[in-house]
């Protein structure tokens, strides 16, 4: 697990072995059951989660009972609310796990307290957050401008491990049509 994490943050920065261990000092390791949720709407989040194994979907249930996803995170990618996380309101989404996973976890204060100790750290959680802006940007006009096929093409062209590991319910929240139009989709 050290490892692929180390792997994981030297592919934005370098670190020396003393840095890396004390960055692997500030994070704990969380596991959690199918369908077990890491945030819960309305809770306080004071965390930031990297997967080590597992996929766990982020997601709002709207006042219809109609679940939109924002995003999955599967290994080597990081997840929370990080609205709730940065400015410490009640959290304004669900995150749950769609399989087992393990978790690394870091507190917003740990983290930065890693910034200002370590240039590296800092240089990486800046790009991490730069990364995370151009994906909602994309993610947004995507939604925007794409019609339902060519949602569905391009999220199989992004991302094609996952849709062997995704529920098709889930699929098509994410993609915005129902289960039935992503049934059309995926057979032309």
């Amino acid at each position: 697990m050290s490892l692929a994490f180390r792997q994981h943050i030297e592919k934005m920065t370098t670190l020396t072995d003393a840095e890396f261990d004390e960055v692997l000092s500030k994070f704990s390791v969380k596991k959690l059951k199918k369908h077990q949720f890491l945030v819960q709407e309305g809770s306080a989040v004071l965390h930031d989660y990297w997967v080590v194994k597992g996929l766990l979907k982020a997601y709002h249930t709207d006042e219809d009972g109609k679940i939109h996803i924002l995003q999955f995170a599967m290994e080597d990618w990081w997840i929370s609310d990080y609205q709730s996380l940065v400015y410490h309101t009640p959290a304004s989404i669900n995150i749950d796990c769609i399989e087992d996973s393990e978790l690394l976890v870091i507190s917003a204060e740990d983290r930065e307290l890693l910034c200002n100790e370590i240039k590296g750290m800092a240089n990486f959680f800046r790009k991490k957050s730069h990364a995370g802006y151009v994906a909602l940007q994309q993610r947004i006009l995507f939604l925007l401008n794409k019609n339902p096929q060519e949602r569905y093409n391009r999220f199989l062209k992004l991302n094609p491990k996952l849709l062997q590991r995704l529920p098709k319910t889930l699929l098509a929240a994410y993609i915005g049509v129902s289960r039935e139009t992503l049934s059309r989709l995926s057979h032309p």
